[in-house]
């Protein structure tokens, strides 16, 4: 699946359905603002129960999508260095699904790529933030594809910077098939699932450790191991 961080469809939607094409199988797609709009309100409800947040109807269909998805990509142009606020108030959504609280257990073998362009620089840090969120979903192999691409359209790109989209996209899409089914946490992850596990085992919020003993993670049951 591949969830935008724009509604239109420039570079950054072009390098990301390059790379989704050479992956191969059904694309699902998600453009913001058009697909999710609206800001977290900071209530602290999805904190207890993800569907008591006021937007939950229409983060559901694109939470779905992420559990179903075989690759995740997050992909957002550079706006002042860092995703585009679209993006931004999805990631916000999300923060009841860090292992802090309640991740989806299909996270867990997962890959994901972070794309992002800019006409100047900031992509490193764009992909910063989305990665980021990844990693706390429990998304254990994340890869990041940034394009400087000197422009501010798609159409006006150079040759050379497309041949360049073009052979990186390729390289990652062997990487990701190499990978395939055997996708297996890196120690930073299980570093810190263990601390979020001790962390609840002590007491936390209710409805956190309710959902991890139910998953059985707070005894010998791995999110990564079935």
């Amino acid at each position: 699946m591949i969830i935008h961080g724009q509604s239109h469809k420039g570079s950054t939607y072009n390098a990301a359905r390059l790379l989704a094409a050479k992956l191969g199988g059904s694309i699902n797609e998600f453009f913001l603002p058009v697909d999710f709009n609206f800001f977290c309100r900071g209530c602290g409800a999805c904190f207890n129960d993800e569907t008591q947040c006021p937007h939950f109807p229409h983060l559901e269909p694109i939470l779905r999508a992420l559990d179903d998805a075989d690759v995740i990509i997050l992909a957002s142009p550079v706006y002042v260095y860092h995703v585009t606020g679209a993006m931004k108030s999805f990631l916000d959504h999300c923060a009841f699904r860090w292992m802090v609280h309640r991740p989806s257990e299909k996270m867990f073998s997962k890959q994901a790529v972070c794309i992002s362009t800019a006409a100047g620089s900031g992509t490193k840090s764009t992909n910063r933030d989305m990665a980021d969120s990844l990693f706390f979903w429990g998304v254990p192999k994340i890869y990041s594809l940034g394009f400087n691409v000197r422009e501010t359209s798609w159409d006006k790109v150079s040759p050379k910077i497309r041949s360049k989209i073009e052979e990186k996209t390729t390289a990652l899409y062997l990487e990701i098939k190499k990978n395939h089914r055997n996708v297996k946490p890196s120690r930073k992850t299980r570093a810190f699932f263990n601390l979020m596990r001790k962390m609840h085992k002590r007491g936390w919020v209710k409805a956190d450790i309710d959902y991890w003993h139910q998953h059985g993670w707070d005894g010998n049951r791995r999110p990564w191991k079935f």
